[in-house]
Protein backbone atom coordinates (compact mmCIF):
# COMPACT_ATOMS: atom_id res chain seq x y z
CA UNK A 1 0.00 0.00 0.00
CA UNK A 2 3.07 1.99 1.12
CA UNK A 3 4.30 1.64 -2.25
CA UNK A 4 1.47 2.43 -4.52
CA UNK A 5 1.08 5.80 -3.28
CA UNK A 6 4.76 6.49 -3.58
CA UNK A 7 4.45 5.42 -7.18
CA UNK A 8 0.74 7.37 -7.27
CA UNK A 9 2.93 10.71 -5.56
CA UNK A 10 5.43 10.33 -8.34
CA UNK A 11 3.20 10.03 -11.40
CA UNK A 12 1.21 13.11 -9.96
CA UNK A 13 4.20 15.63 -9.48
CA UNK A 14 5.53 14.04 -13.30
CA UNK A 15 2.14 15.10 -14.05
CA UNK A 16 2.05 18.74 -12.78
CA UNK A 17 6.11 18.93 -14.02
CA UNK A 18 4.42 18.40 -17.71
CA UNK A 19 2.02 20.60 -17.48
CA UNK A 20 4.47 23.38 -15.95
CA UNK A 21 6.83 22.52 -18.93
CA UNK A 22 3.78 22.42 -21.29
CA UNK A 23 2.61 26.26 -20.06
CA UNK A 24 6.64 27.35 -20.82
CA UNK A 25 7.12 26.21 -24.73
CA UNK A 26 3.20 27.67 -24.93
CA UNK A 27 4.26 31.26 -23.39
CA UNK A 28 7.87 30.67 -25.96
CA UNK A 29 5.58 29.55 -28.86
CA UNK A 30 3.33 32.54 -28.33
CA UNK A 31 6.50 35.00 -28.05
CA UNK A 32 8.07 33.50 -30.82
CA UNK A 33 4.67 34.10 -33.02
CA UNK A 34 4.53 38.03 -31.72
CA UNK A 35 8.66 38.16 -32.83
CA UNK A 36 8.04 36.79 -36.08
CA UNK A 37 4.59 38.56 -37.00
CA UNK A 38 6.56 41.76 -35.99
CA UNK A 39 9.63 40.96 -38.36
CA UNK A 40 6.79 40.41 -41.31
CA UNK A 41 5.30 43.52 -41.07
CA UNK A 42 5.90 46.14 -43.46
CA UNK A 43 4.70 49.46 -43.36
CA UNK A 44 4.87 51.94 -46.54
CA UNK A 45 4.43 55.74 -45.76
CA UNK A 46 4.94 59.14 -48.16
CA UNK A 47 7.72 60.98 -46.80
CA UNK A 48 9.86 64.14 -48.47
CA UNK A 49 11.89 61.96 -50.39
CA UNK A 50 9.10 59.33 -51.34
CA UNK A 51 7.54 56.05 -50.66
CA UNK A 52 9.39 54.50 -47.64
CA UNK A 53 8.98 50.67 -46.39
CA UNK A 54 9.64 50.19 -42.82
CA UNK A 55 10.10 46.64 -42.47
CA UNK A 56 8.69 45.44 -38.69
CA UNK A 57 7.22 47.64 -35.80
CA UNK A 58 10.44 50.04 -34.78
CA UNK A 59 11.56 50.11 -30.83
CA UNK A 60 14.67 51.94 -30.83
CA UNK A 61 13.50 55.46 -32.32
CA UNK A 62 15.62 58.48 -32.99
CA UNK A 63 13.85 61.58 -33.27
CA UNK A 64 16.03 65.01 -35.06
CA UNK A 65 12.87 67.14 -34.26
CA UNK A 66 11.28 67.63 -31.57
CA UNK A 67 7.62 67.53 -32.75
CA UNK A 68 8.19 63.71 -33.68
CA UNK A 69 9.65 63.34 -30.17
CA UNK A 70 6.31 64.65 -28.76
CA UNK A 71 4.34 62.25 -31.18
CA UNK A 72 6.24 59.29 -29.48
CA UNK A 73 5.37 60.42 -26.34
CA UNK A 74 1.43 61.06 -27.36
CA UNK A 75 1.37 57.31 -28.89
CA UNK A 76 3.10 55.92 -25.30
CA UNK A 77 6.02 55.49 -27.10
CA UNK A 78 10.09 55.77 -25.27
CA UNK A 79 11.58 57.06 -27.82
CA UNK A 80 15.53 56.06 -27.60
CA UNK A 81 17.57 59.53 -28.00
CA UNK A 82 16.08 63.31 -28.82
CA UNK A 83 17.87 65.92 -30.66
CA UNK A 84 18.78 68.88 -27.98
CA UNK A 85 17.04 67.43 -24.98
CA UNK A 86 17.84 70.63 -23.00
CA UNK A 87 15.96 72.50 -25.58
CA UNK A 88 13.02 70.02 -25.77
CA UNK A 89 12.41 70.65 -21.78
CA UNK A 90 12.75 74.86 -21.93
CA UNK A 91 9.77 75.03 -25.04
CA UNK A 92 7.98 72.18 -25.28
CA UNK A 93 5.80 71.99 -21.95
CA UNK A 94 3.54 69.08 -21.88
CA UNK A 95 2.91 66.38 -18.86
CA UNK A 96 4.02 63.30 -20.76
CA UNK A 97 8.30 63.19 -19.63
CA UNK A 98 10.88 60.90 -21.53
CA UNK A 99 12.57 58.26 -19.42
CA UNK A 100 16.04 58.96 -17.49
CA UNK A 101 17.24 56.04 -21.07
CA UNK A 102 17.09 58.75 -23.79
CA UNK A 103 19.87 60.35 -25.12
CA UNK A 104 20.63 63.86 -26.35
CA UNK A 105 22.07 62.87 -30.34
CA UNK A 106 23.02 66.64 -30.65
CA UNK A 107 21.25 69.80 -32.08
CA UNK A 108 18.48 70.10 -34.11
CA UNK A 109 21.02 71.44 -36.28
CA UNK A 110 23.73 69.43 -36.47
CA UNK A 111 22.89 65.96 -35.05
CA UNK A 112 25.80 63.65 -33.24
CA UNK A 113 25.96 60.81 -36.11
CA UNK A 114 28.03 58.98 -33.50
CA UNK A 115 25.57 59.41 -30.77
CA UNK A 116 22.95 58.06 -32.79
CA UNK A 117 24.80 55.34 -33.96
CA UNK A 118 25.05 54.57 -30.50
CA UNK A 119 21.63 54.12 -29.66
CA UNK A 120 21.39 51.22 -32.36
CA UNK A 121 18.24 52.34 -33.81
CA UNK A 122 15.94 50.75 -36.16
CA UNK A 123 14.35 53.82 -37.30
CA UNK A 124 15.44 57.69 -37.18
CA UNK A 125 13.25 60.56 -38.30
CA UNK A 126 14.12 63.49 -39.57
CA UNK A 127 13.13 66.96 -41.25
CA UNK A 128 13.84 67.85 -44.89
CA UNK A 129 14.62 71.50 -44.09
CA UNK A 130 17.71 70.44 -41.35
CA UNK A 131 18.53 67.11 -41.93
CA UNK A 132 18.89 66.30 -45.45
CA UNK A 133 22.41 67.23 -46.20
CA UNK A 134 23.03 64.33 -43.23
CA UNK A 135 20.80 61.70 -45.23
CA UNK A 136 23.30 59.48 -46.58
CA UNK A 137 25.00 59.62 -43.23
CA UNK A 138 21.84 58.71 -41.71
CA UNK A 139 20.42 55.82 -43.45
CA UNK A 140 23.73 54.13 -43.04
CA UNK A 141 22.92 53.82 -39.45
CA UNK A 142 19.01 53.05 -40.31
CA UNK A 143 15.86 53.21 -42.00
CA UNK A 144 15.10 57.28 -42.66
CA UNK A 145 11.84 58.60 -42.34
CA UNK A 146 12.34 62.44 -43.77
CA UNK A 147 9.21 65.33 -43.37
CA UNK A 148 8.86 68.24 -44.87
CA UNK A 149 7.25 70.25 -42.55
CA UNK A 150 7.84 73.89 -44.54
CA UNK A 151 6.64 72.00 -47.60
CA UNK A 152 4.34 73.32 -50.08
CA UNK A 153 1.78 71.42 -49.32
CA UNK A 154 2.23 71.17 -45.27
CA UNK A 155 2.45 75.28 -45.13
CA UNK A 156 -1.32 75.66 -46.12
CA UNK A 157 -2.38 74.35 -42.73
CA UNK A 158 0.26 73.82 -40.18
CA UNK A 159 -2.00 72.52 -37.87
CA UNK A 160 -3.29 69.63 -40.64
CA UNK A 161 -0.10 68.99 -41.26
CA UNK A 162 0.59 68.32 -37.91
CA UNK A 163 -2.51 65.77 -37.60
CA UNK A 164 -0.92 64.00 -41.00
CA UNK A 165 2.23 63.26 -39.26
CA UNK A 166 0.85 62.51 -36.19
CA UNK A 167 -0.97 59.20 -38.15
CA UNK A 168 1.66 58.53 -40.09
CA UNK A 169 4.01 58.57 -37.29
CA UNK A 170 1.33 56.24 -35.29
CA UNK A 171 1.17 53.82 -38.74
CA UNK A 172 4.78 53.12 -38.56
CA UNK A 173 4.91 52.43 -34.80
CA UNK A 174 1.42 50.47 -35.42
CA UNK A 175 0.01 52.89 -32.93
CA UNK A 176 -3.35 53.93 -35.16
CA UNK A 177 -6.20 53.47 -32.13
CA UNK A 178 -3.93 55.46 -30.16
CA UNK A 179 -3.22 58.18 -32.10
CA UNK A 180 -7.05 58.53 -32.90
CA UNK A 181 -7.47 58.87 -29.13
CA UNK A 182 -5.21 61.25 -28.99
CA UNK A 183 -6.59 63.55 -31.91
CA UNK A 184 -10.06 62.97 -30.30
CA UNK A 185 -8.70 64.39 -26.90
CA UNK A 186 -7.43 67.13 -28.56
CA UNK A 187 -10.87 67.94 -30.22
CA UNK A 188 -12.51 68.11 -27.14
CA UNK A 189 -10.18 69.78 -24.86
CA UNK A 190 -10.14 72.83 -27.16
CA UNK A 191 -14.12 72.89 -27.80
CA UNK A 192 -14.21 72.55 -23.45
CA UNK A 193 -11.60 76.19 -24.25
CA UNK A 194 -14.12 77.61 -26.82
CA UNK A 195 -17.52 77.11 -24.53
CA UNK A 196 -15.06 79.25 -21.81
CA UNK A 197 -14.64 81.93 -24.63
CA UNK A 198 -18.45 81.90 -25.41
CA UNK A 199 -19.18 82.18 -21.93
CA UNK A 200 -17.08 85.40 -21.26
CA UNK A 201 -18.92 86.74 -24.36
CA UNK A 202 -15.71 86.80 -26.61
CA UNK A 203 -16.47 84.13 -29.16
CA UNK A 204 -16.60 85.44 -33.09
CA UNK A 205 -14.16 88.61 -31.98
CA UNK A 206 -11.17 89.09 -33.97
CA UNK A 207 -7.83 88.85 -33.01
CA UNK A 208 -4.15 89.32 -34.31
CA UNK A 209 -1.46 87.15 -32.21
CA UNK A 210 2.28 88.43 -32.18
CA UNK A 211 5.58 87.12 -30.65
CA UNK A 212 7.62 90.34 -30.32
CA UNK A 213 11.07 90.38 -30.34
CA UNK A 214 14.19 92.66 -31.02
CA UNK A 215 15.96 92.14 -34.25
CA UNK A 216 19.19 94.02 -35.22
CA UNK A 217 17.87 96.83 -32.85
CA UNK A 218 14.65 96.83 -34.59
CA UNK A 219 11.64 96.34 -32.72
CA UNK A 220 9.99 93.18 -34.50
CA UNK A 221 6.70 91.71 -34.80
CA UNK A 222 5.72 88.05 -35.89
CA UNK A 223 2.22 88.29 -36.81
CA UNK A 224 0.54 84.56 -37.11
CA UNK A 225 -1.33 84.15 -39.80
CA UNK A 226 -4.57 81.64 -41.30
CA UNK A 227 -2.50 78.90 -42.13
CA UNK A 228 -0.48 78.72 -38.84
CA UNK A 229 -0.67 76.70 -35.24
CA UNK A 230 -1.68 79.64 -33.67
CA UNK A 231 -4.11 81.10 -36.37
CA UNK A 232 -5.40 77.38 -36.38
CA UNK A 233 -6.18 77.26 -32.96
CA UNK A 234 -7.58 80.70 -32.47
CA UNK A 235 -10.26 80.04 -35.24
CA UNK A 236 -11.12 76.72 -33.75
CA UNK A 237 -11.64 78.66 -30.63
CA UNK A 238 -13.83 81.24 -32.19
CA UNK A 239 -12.12 84.08 -32.91
CA UNK A 240 -11.36 85.29 -36.85
CA UNK A 241 -7.85 86.48 -37.65
CA UNK A 242 -7.83 90.07 -39.11
CA UNK A 243 -4.03 89.80 -40.35
CA UNK A 244 -4.28 88.22 -43.52
CA UNK A 245 -1.59 87.45 -46.63
CA UNK A 246 -2.18 87.20 -50.26
CA UNK A 247 -0.40 83.75 -50.13
CA UNK A 248 0.64 81.36 -46.80
CA UNK A 249 3.72 82.19 -44.98
CA UNK A 250 6.23 79.26 -45.26
CA UNK A 251 6.65 79.32 -41.00
CA UNK A 252 3.09 80.73 -40.67
CA UNK A 253 3.76 84.29 -39.59
CA UNK A 254 5.17 87.56 -41.50
CA UNK A 255 7.89 89.64 -39.68
CA UNK A 256 6.57 93.43 -39.59
CA UNK A 257 7.25 96.53 -37.09
CA UNK A 258 4.68 98.58 -35.05
CA UNK A 259 3.47 100.49 -38.37
CA UNK A 260 1.72 97.82 -39.69
CA UNK A 261 -0.74 97.93 -36.42
CA UNK A 262 -2.32 100.99 -37.54
CA UNK A 263 -4.14 98.78 -40.43
CA UNK A 264 -6.36 97.42 -37.67
CA UNK A 265 -6.92 101.13 -35.48
CA UNK A 266 -10.62 101.14 -35.74
CA UNK A 267 -10.97 97.84 -34.62
CA UNK A 268 -11.97 98.45 -30.76
CA UNK A 269 -13.15 95.43 -29.90
CA UNK A 270 -10.05 93.43 -31.66
CA UNK A 271 -8.03 90.62 -29.07
CA UNK A 272 -4.27 91.27 -29.54
CA UNK A 273 -2.50 88.87 -28.02
CA UNK A 274 1.54 88.62 -27.84
CA UNK A 275 4.61 86.68 -26.57
CA UNK A 276 7.95 88.43 -25.55
CA UNK A 277 11.21 86.90 -23.60
CA UNK A 278 11.11 88.96 -19.50
CA UNK A 279 14.79 90.15 -21.13
CA UNK A 280 13.26 91.64 -24.32
CA UNK A 281 9.81 92.64 -23.74
CA UNK A 282 9.50 95.28 -26.54
CA UNK A 283 5.97 96.07 -25.90
CA UNK A 284 7.03 97.87 -22.02
CA UNK A 285 10.35 98.87 -23.67
CA UNK A 286 9.57 100.34 -27.31
CA UNK A 287 6.23 100.57 -27.73
CA UNK A 288 5.13 101.89 -23.95
CA UNK A 289 4.66 106.06 -24.37
CA UNK A 290 4.92 105.31 -27.94
CA UNK A 291 1.55 107.43 -29.53
CA UNK A 292 1.65 104.76 -32.20
CA UNK A 293 1.17 102.06 -29.88
CA UNK A 294 -0.71 103.51 -26.79
CA UNK A 295 -3.69 105.16 -29.09
CA UNK A 296 -4.33 102.10 -31.01
CA UNK A 297 -8.07 101.14 -30.27
CA UNK A 298 -6.98 98.09 -29.17
CA UNK A 299 -4.79 99.22 -26.59
CA UNK A 300 -6.43 101.72 -25.04
CA UNK A 301 -9.25 99.46 -24.23
CA UNK A 302 -7.18 97.16 -22.54
CA UNK A 303 -7.76 93.86 -24.87
CA UNK A 304 -3.68 93.31 -24.99
CA UNK A 305 -3.28 89.89 -23.69
CA UNK A 306 0.26 88.78 -22.91
CA UNK A 307 1.17 84.64 -23.30
CA UNK A 308 3.72 82.96 -20.94
CA UNK A 309 7.06 83.22 -22.20
CA UNK A 310 7.32 79.79 -22.92
CA UNK A 311 4.74 79.36 -25.58
CA UNK A 312 5.69 77.31 -28.03
CA UNK A 313 3.61 77.35 -31.50
CA UNK A 314 5.30 74.95 -33.21
CA UNK A 315 4.93 71.42 -31.40
CA UNK A 316 2.89 68.52 -32.05
CA UNK A 317 -0.87 67.26 -30.70
CA UNK A 318 -0.26 67.68 -27.08
CA UNK A 319 1.47 70.97 -27.03
CA UNK A 320 -1.57 72.69 -29.07
CA UNK A 321 -3.25 71.22 -26.19
CA UNK A 322 -1.34 73.14 -23.70
CA UNK A 323 -0.99 76.52 -26.81
CA UNK A 324 -5.12 76.44 -26.55
CA UNK A 325 -5.30 76.53 -23.01
CA UNK A 326 -2.72 80.08 -22.37
CA UNK A 327 -4.48 81.60 -25.59
CA UNK A 328 -8.05 81.19 -23.78
CA UNK A 329 -6.70 81.77 -20.11
CA UNK A 330 -4.45 84.90 -21.35
CA UNK A 331 -7.50 86.40 -22.61
CA UNK A 332 -9.46 85.46 -20.06
CA UNK A 333 -6.68 86.84 -17.83
CA UNK A 334 -6.48 83.64 -15.23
Amino acid sequence: MKKLTIVLLFMLLSFLAACGGNDQDDQEIDENVEGAENNQRTVTVEDAMGEQTIEGTPENIVSLEWSYAEDLLALGVQPAGVADLDGFHQWVNIDQEFDESVEDVGTRQEPNLEAIRRQNPDLIIAVQFRHEQYLNQLKEIAPVVMFAPYGEEAIQDHYGNMINELETVAKIVDKQEEAEQVIADLNTFIEEQKERIADAGLEGSEFIATQAFTSQNTPTLRLFTDNSMVGKVMNKLGFENVYQTDEPEVYGYSEVTLEALQHFQDKEDLQFLYIVQEDDNIIESDFKGNPAWENLSYVENGNTHRLPDDTWTFGGVLSNQVLAKQLTDAMLKE
